[in-house]
């Protein structure tokens, strides 16, 4: 296995883009109290994100079907259900059953 140097440009894109995203979506939208507070926000984001949130290279279904992140506040209208995440930042619409 060849080293490369740490600042190699590309050398972490996929990591990169991801704190990108997480920052734009998150993190420039919030106050961060402490680490317990940034931990709160970026575990909700990643189990939203792999739970909830749609990806269109996956056929727009989520990463993987699981337990959505804890205490969705749901408002009921017209037959949509709305879940919002970190007070309403997130959220994901769906019909009423």
């Amino acid at each position: 296995m060849k080293k490369i140097s740490r600042d190699s440009p590309n050398l972490n894109a996929y990591a990169e883009s991801w704190v990108g995203t997480i920052k734009r979506e998150v993190l420039n939208h919030f106050v961060v109290f402490g680490f317990r507070h940034l931990e709160h926000l970026v575990h909700t984001y990643v189990r939203y994100l792999n739970s909830v949130r749609v990806h269109s290279t996956l056929g727009n279904n989520p990463v993987k079907r699981g337990e959505p992140p804890p205490d969705p506040e749901i408002t009921r209208r017209d037959g949509v259900v709305c879940h919002s995440w970190l007070g309403g930042l997130l959220r994901h619409y769906e019909r009423a059953a």
